[in-house]
């Protein structure tokens, strides 16, 4: 099986880049900021369901206005690399609900965790009841977010080519 790369015109961009500022426009609505009828966008819009590039529905929730105010990034390279410790680590980790990314990279660790908490306190907590409880981890480094320079859009993949 082949990975193939669905191909976007012009309005397949708009379409995105309108459901992207909002996700809640009606068919009618998204129509008209396309300039296109009802119909056809609503077909082009299933199609685009269809093909996975529209890969759900969601909310933007503000993480301050629930009182998680800092950003963690935590680096971790564990003992061993059997798929027994690969997959127990992974199950683990996301079912933690400070964890909000965590992705498996190359380099000197073995993953690159993004850790939400309150504040020091809670991140001390999460540290001693959940990381450091697990089997498995050799080391970890953690890194502190000052500010976002540039947060996460997927709009933003509409300008790669």
């Amino acid at each position: 099986m082949t990975d193939s790369v669905y191909p976007l015109d012009r309005i397949d961009r708009k379409i995105l880049s309108e459901l992207r500022k909002d996700g809640r426009l009606s068919v009618t609505e998204l129509a008209e900021k396309v300039n296109l009828s009802t119909s056809p966008c609503w077909t082009r819009l299933k199609r685009l369901e269809n093909a996975n590039i529209i890969d759900g529905y969601t909310a933007n929730i503000n993480p301050k206005a629930l009182g998680i105010n800092e950003l963690f990034f935590i680096e971790i390279t564990l003992e061993r690399h059997d798929d027994e410790i690969l997959d127990e680590f992974s199950h683990t980790l996301a079912n933690m609900p400070e964890v909000v990314e965590a992705h498996l990279v190359t380099g000197d660790y073995d993953y690159l965790v993004k850790v939400a908490v309150k504040n020091a306190e809670h991140y001390e907590r999460f540290l001693r009841k959940n990381l450091y409880s697990m089997k498995g981890i050799r080391h970890t480094r953690s890194i502190f977010a000052l500010r976002p320079l540039k947060l996460a859009n997927s709009a933003d993949l509409l300008m790669i080519e």
